[in-house]
């Protein structure tokens, strides 16, 4: 039996179409990622799991329960929220107990459920401390803990460090996978940085326009991606998309060669270099302006101005035809 499962599930803003029949299965334990641009139907997706907004259509199973009609505190649900929600006059010890005692739960279990919780997320020292006196990542973890001290079926995030540094982005996503994996919950995590769905998911939920686009893996959807627009949307620098007889090749940055001027498939310019320490992001023009990024060994002296010619593996380029869809080929069609 899945933990989440959506049959044919609609949503209308009047009458504009907001997701178009969304049919996903979420297995018990499984950490899933909903990713995609802005207004791309994610967060709305997960309001209507957590029964914050009605369907429209369709049916959303909780346990094997259809749970439509069943509102959002009978749903066995937990939701963490980007803007934290904390109560300010509260400690995060009264914060974290705060939905257990709405619970009716007897003392000691709050008490316990508490220390256990502020172990996992390491919030021994602060159960005394306001909000105000916690750091950005500090008062997540709060928020985290408050979730996940109910022991619901299904723990929500919704964009839940849009809000945090870059630095602190890194330290609460590891928090995040290492939670995961002490607790083995079942997670939906909503997020428009491909890097958080890229590291966290078990698998990917790419929506576009209200649309599923691909269910899978995050290698899955690297390596295989059912179509172009998966295919840009995942990986940073994006996919090199190049014109071929009859199809569209693409090709991994790191999957593109630079050999002396002269040889290749391509013949290109380098105009920026992006020295990131482990690479280098060599952005090159190619013949008609062609935009390209090649992913090259730190130490190779690559500089602006410098002429290559490009080069790939043909097994490594992906295949679109021309409604967009990734196709198998036998052979590397000729470039346009």
């Amino acid at each position: 039996m899945s933990a989440i499962d959506l049959q044919g599930l609609t949503k209308f803003y009047g009458p504009t179409p907001i997701l178009h029949g969304i049919d996903l299965a979420i297995e018990e334990g499984e950490f899933v990622v909903f990713v995609g641009p802005s207004g791309c139907g994610k967060s709305t997706l997960l309001k209507l799991i957590a029964g914050l907004e009605p369907a429209t259509g369709g049916l959303i199973r909780i346990g094997g329960q259809v749970v439509n009609e069943v509102p959002p505190g009978k749903r066995d649900l937990a939701m963490v929220f980007q803007n934290y929600a904390l109560y300010p006059h509260m400690t995060v010890r009264d914060n974290l107990g705060f939905g257990l005692r709405m619970s009716n739960l007897p003392p000691a279990e709050i008490a316990a459920r508490i220390t256990d919780t502020a172990r996992i997320l390491r919030l021994d020292a602060l159960l005394d401390r306001y909000p105000r006196a916690l750091s950005g990542g500090q008062r997540q973890r709060v928020a985290i803990g408050r979730a996940i001290a109910r022991r619901p079926k299904v723990l929500l995030f919704d964009e839940p460090l849009s809000n945090l540094d870059a630095e602190l982005r890194g330290q609460t996503r590891l928090e995040i996978a290492k939670l995961h994996k002490t607790l083995g919950a079942t997670i939906i995590y909503v997020t428009h940085d491909q890097v958080e769905a890229m590291t966290l998911a078990d698998r990917i939920v790419l929506l576009n326009n209200g649309r599923v686009e691909q269910v899978g893996t995050p290698l899955d959807l690297y390596h295989r991606p059912a179509n172009l627009f998966v295919a840009r949307f995942i990986g940073s620098p994006g996919i090199n998309l190049i014109a071929a007889s009859g199809t569209t090749l693409g090709v991994r940055p790191e999957h593109l060669r630079l050999g002396a001027k002269g040889t290749g498939r391509l013949q290109a310019e380098v105009y920026v270099v992006e020295h990131l320490g482990d690479v280098a992001i060599a952005h090159l023009v190619a013949t008609g302006g062609l935009r390209l990024a090649a992913k090259v060994e730190a130490t190779r002296a690559v500089a602006a101005g410098e002429h290559y010619g490009l080069d790939w593996d043909a097994s490594q380029a992906l295949s679109f035809n021309e409604e967009g869809r990734r196709v198998d080929r036998t052979a590397l069609p000729e470039l346009a």
